[in-house]
């Protein structure tokens, strides 16, 4: 009788437990279709920025010439060329921040020691 009362009570917890999770479908985006595509699509689209364009004709590049040579590109180097895009800082290194935040904290403690 005990071993029966504790095999329905594990039915009925592992009932519980196993049936929260549930399956759903819907649609993916092109980029987890295809992500080769869609990792393509971002290095150009950084082509279509005024400002990579102007520093690349600082350079002495033509952003055409830079197309061309991203669209002969293999799968790998355009994966490789996304991800350092978004892995790349947006914005300066933080050592002018930090810089200044030990500056300020010691003006602060020679101000304010006693």
């Amino acid at each position: 009788m005990m071993l029966r009362k504790m095999t329905c009570r594990a039915l009925i917890v592992s009932m519980f437990a196993l049936s929260v999770q549930t399956a759903g479908a819907s649609m993916i985006g092109a980029e987890r279709a295809d992500p080769v595509q869609a990792d393509r699509a971002l290095v150009m689209g950084v082509l279509d920025r005024t400002d990579a364009a102007s520093q690349l004709l600082a350079q002495g590049i033509d952003p055409a010439q830079a197309r061309e040579r991203i669209a002969a590109m293999n799968d790998q180097e355009v994966q490789q060329l996304a991800q350092d895009i978004r892995t790349a800082p947006a914005g300066a290194d933080g050592g002018t921040i930090a810089a200044v935040v030990i500056i300020a904290a010691a003006v602060w403690y020679f101000v304010f020691r006693k």
